[in-house]
């Protein structure tokens, strides 16, 4: 099975290909729509994929009228225009003529207005060839949005997920001798995101507060709790076995130069430990909904590589 990223390679070729052909005239705008379809759905937008095969084909409709999901997908197109009738309402119709049906009308009239012998005749041609050509200009307009679209949206993507594979595959090379156990605590972690249940995405998130905790027991394990004065005022840190946190802050004051980091990194640990512990202790009182979007657990996990390679870059 390709993963998202074979995915997403896949779908930004054939968008760049398709925009080129576009911008080119090198194919037709039905085998482009057609491209595009595709594109829908290997990125999993089945939505889009429809409209794109109801742009190749036509919008299907009943003698009394169009179902609402047809309906939905021609507004979403462009193709929903309003119009006044005699009585001087207004109402909603909607162009459900297939493009390649539309090209064939452009050039048949074409063919017409060539032999056409009467001013009527080629008048009629030329506004047929006028006010389609119109149309299809805005299915191009259309088709080109939403393949520029995906084709950034996707090239984004790729580009930071790179960026994260660069750090994930330094974090797991060299985190192994500190922690052993920590390659399985992320293999877990991964396998969690792909389920479909939010217990899971809530699990995976628990296991990144054991990486952090496993972590802080390496580099600075606990030991009693200090004075300190933080603007003028004596504070008592806490460095026993649950302060994990600030153990690792410590840990990162004792051994960056740059003050600087020490404020990114500690402010980045801070707010991640108040959120692993907030979604732990939910999790401890019997609640299921700490966390309710996979996205959400994706942050955290992302959250967690960057704090842990910052500390291992620490030790180096």
């Amino acid at each position: 099975m390709p993963s998202k990223s074979d995915i997403s390679k896949e779908a930004v070729v054939l968008a760049e290909q398709a925009l080129r052909e576009l911008e080119l005239s090198e194919a037709s705008l039905s085998s482009i729509a057609l491209k595009a379809s595709r594109i829908a759905r290997i990125t999993g937008d089945f939505e889009m994929q429809s409209i794109m095969l109801y742009e190749v084909g036509g919008y299907p409709s009943e003698p009394s009228g169009l179902d609402k999901d047809v309906w939905n997908a021609a507004d979403r197109a462009g193709r929903v225009y309003r119009k006044k009738e005699e009585n001087g309402e207004e109402k909603s119709y909607a162009k459900l003529d297939s493009i390649e049906s539309m090209e064939s009308i452009v050039l048949a009239n074409k063919e017409l207005l060539k032999c056409a012998q009467y001013p009527v005749e080629r008048t009629k041609a030329s506004n047929a060839i006028t006010n389609t050509a119109k149309v299809i200009g805005k299915r191009r307009s259309f088709i080109y949005k939403y393949l520029s679209d995906i084709y950034y949206e996707l090239r984004y993507s790729l580009t930071t997920g790179d960026s994260f594979s660069r750090i994930r595959s330094n974090v797991d090379s060299n985190i192994a001798e500190l922690i052993p156990n920590s390659l399985k605590k992320f293999t877990a972690i991964y396998d969690n995101l792909e389920s479909e249940n939010s217990e899971d995405w809530s699990n995976a998130v628990h296991s990144c507060r054991r990486v952090l905790q496993d972590l802080a027991d390496a580099l600075y394990p606990s030991r009693e709790d200090i004075k300190k004065k933080i603007n003028g005022k004596d504070r008592t840190i806490k460095l026993g076995p649950d302060a994990y946190i600030n153990r690792l802050i410590a840990y990162v004051e004792e051994h960056a130069d740059s003050a600087r980091f020490q404020d990114i990194v500690g402010s980045h640990m801070g707010f991640l430990g108040e959120r692993l512990d907030s979604i732990f202790q939910a999790a401890q009182k019997g609640s299921h909904a700490e966390i309710v979007a996979r996205s959400e657990a994706d942050r955290y996990v992302v959250y967690t590589y960057m704090v842990v390679g910052d500390l291992m870059s620490l030790k180096e």
